[in-house]
């Protein structure tokens, strides 16, 4: 028997005057060019401090790293949508585990998802915030760890989506 629980995510947009290049290469010069291994990282480590530390060696400046990327703009423009759309995947275990210790259905929504599109005069970077998806029932230290994400999301969006260089 299937059991439902509706709740409502929160979709945050930002929207910047830098190209979609230059979006997109903030972007991954804060969490990384590539997806970092993290199953064999997992496969391979025996015990949480190894994992740890063999984790955060990939961890960038904002405290994310790459898991993903799925270029939607290279086969939307086969029906005929000339737009630039890049979904990326990107998250921390170690910051996970704070939200999937207090419940482990939050691992459904990390690691989380930006999706960065090309527009008119600039790019825009959006996702939904985490802590709009992870808790569903009431769970404080749940909520806590997850508006903790919410706030490392918005930081790192903010960052990158801002004219001049990334590190500003």
């Amino acid at each position: 028997m299937a059991t439902e629980t509706r709740f409502g995510g929160v979709r945050v947009r930002y929207d910047s005057t830098k190209s979609y290049p230059d979006l997109v290469a903030a972007l991954l010069a804060d969490i990384g060019e590539q997806p970092v291994p993290i199953g064999e990282i997992g496969t391979t480590s025996d015990d949480w401090q190894s994992y740890q530390a063999r984790v955060e060696k990939y961890v960038g400046p904002s405290g994310f790293m790459l898991f993903a990327l799925l270029d939607h703009g290279a086969w939307i423009t086969k029906a005929g949508i000339g737009r630039k759309v890049l979904r990326v995947i990107l998250g921390n275990p170690l910051i996970a585990i704070t939200m999937i210790r207090h419940d482990v259905t939050a691992g459904l929504f990390a690691p989380v998802e930006l999706l960065v599109l090309d527009e008119d005069g600039g790019s825009s970077l959006t996702y939904v915030k985490p802590s709009s998806l992870m808790v569903v029932e009431p769970n404080p230290e749940l909520l806590e760890a997850a508006e903790a994400l919410d706030t490392k999301l918005a930081d790192l969006a903010a960052k990158v989506t801002r004219e001049g260089p990334a590190d500003c």
